[in-house]
């Protein structure tokens, strides 16, 4: 009984001191390249079905020398990601954490680093409950040293979720902006008071940043909710996200400005972005901000792959720095995350352009500027002053439905489907 005691304690332990950190964070400088993603294909978010059969593919690259023992585990949080009021055994099956062992030394590359990877998850440790998990991968079974944090998504599909994008019929943003409108079939669910157990949380590209939620019903009929207000759910289309095509360190893409492949690890320097707002509007294919690892003259990029020091530039309208507002730099290459230093571009008066420098494996990348005021009490980021906003632009959207019983402490992952701005095709 003592030992099932202290078990249990430690699990509490473990609970609350992973607790208040915050998702899609890289904390230890070592870490690099993380990826998370449906099995077998690198573009696909981590939604995963419960008790589904697919699993996740997680990879990353420790560059500090020497094999290290990394854990995990799961931390269940509501549907604005605050860790719920719960222990594991309440959300996890079998061990509240497990071991990643797979790992390998890179080869051929010149940067060196151990290559961590693992199909998650586990059935010795796994979630049994739908919902909003943080997955948090640290040293040694000690979560103090936290290396890294990753949001993913266990969905019970039990309601139908029917959207479609159309443009706003506010005539100042019809032109500039996309506007999602979906109902909710709720007949499977028992809701006595909408408003405090139903959540909806709309995303553009996967981003957090400016996700949408806290929106009741436009209208109830009967077993239907309907989310069609005009001014809700609105978002600015953006335009097509920026690329560098970096497979290759050796033979450099049309992106590229010049490299130093003498360096360890390599020098890129990119031609410079400039500001798209009194641009034409041109559209293409891209993968609205994630990255691929891949490379073309190596035959596994996720061990062998090499690295470099790229080099981004932004150069502003008139070459004046922005008034009271800082440049971002964003998309998966720099976790989507726009409250950290790691994507914000630093302005050099001398040269009159936004510069940042990242350290990146080969492969494919999407990324895009936007700005951030500081004088807003709560910031958020704008693509009005960097690329414009056109609402031609391919955007995909996801809707994400929560639902809380009266008897449950958590919010469950009821509803999810994904909708293309320009294929109107749901997912």
């Amino acid at each position: 009984m003592k030992r099932i005691a202290s078990i249990a304690l430690l699990n509490l332990l473990l609970f609350f001191k992973v607790s208040a950190q915050q998702p899609d964070r890289i904390y230890m400088p070592d870490i690099h390249s993380v990826k998370l993603f449906i099995a077998g294909n690198q573009d696909a978010y981590p939604i995963i079905q419960l008790n589904a059969t697919y699993m996740m593919e997680l990879h990353f690259d420790d560059l500090n020398a020497g094999i290290k023992n990394y854990n995990y585990t799961y931390v269940l949080c509501d549907a604005d990601w605050t860790p719920v009021d719960l222990t594991p055994f309440d959300y996890l099956q079998g061990f509240t954490q497990g071991r990643l062992g797979q790992y390998r030394s890179s080869s051929v590359a010149k940067t060196k680093y151990i290559h961590y990877q693992a199909l998650l998850p586990e059935q010795s440790c796994m979630p049994k409950v739908s919902g909003n998990y943080l997955l948090k991968v640290y040293l040694n079974g000690d979560t103090s040293k936290l290396a890294f944090t990753r949001r993913v998504l266990v969905l019970n599909n039990i309601i139908p979720v029917g959207a479609k994008i159309t443009q706003p019929f506010n005539t100042q943003l019809f032109r500039t902006h996309q506007k999602v409108q979906f109902t909710v079939d709720k007949t499977k669910l028992n809701i006595l008071n909408p408003q405090q157990q139903l959540k909806v949380v709309v995303l553009q590209n996967f981003r957090w940043d400016n996700a949408i939620t806290g929106i009741p019903p436009t209208f109830m009929r009967g077993n239907i909710y309907e989310y069609s207000s005009d001014n809700n759910f609105v978002f600015p289309a953006g335009r097509e996200y920026r690329w560098v095509d970096l497979t290759s360190f050796r033979f450099q893409s049309e992106r590229v400005d010049s490299a130093d492949l003498n360096t360890k690890p390599f020098t890129v320097w990119l031609k410079p972005d400039p500001q798209r707002t009194t641009m034409r509007y041109v559209t293409y294919v891209d993968l609205n901000g994630m990255y691929n690892i891949s490379a073309t003259d190596v035959n596994n990029p996720w061990w062998q792959g090499d690295y470099a020091n790229v080099h981004f530039t932004f150069i502003p309208q008139n070459e004046n720095e922005f008034v009271n507002k800082k440049v971002y730099l964003i998309g998966e290459l720099a976790t989507g995350n726009c409250d950290n230093a790691e994507c914000m571009m630093d302005y050099d008066p001398d040269k009159k352009i936004y510069e940042k420098t990242l350290l990146l494996k080969q492969g494919y990348y999407y990324y895009t500027y936007v700005t951030k005021s500081l004088n807003d009490k709560k910031p958020i980021t704008e693509t009005a002053d960097t690329e414009g906003n056109y609402s031609e632009t391919e955007n995909s959207y996801t809707i994400l439905v929560y639902y809380r019983s009266l008897s449950n402490r958590a919010d469950e992952l009821v509803g999810a489907v994904t909708i293309d701005s320009r294929n109107i095709t749901q997912q």
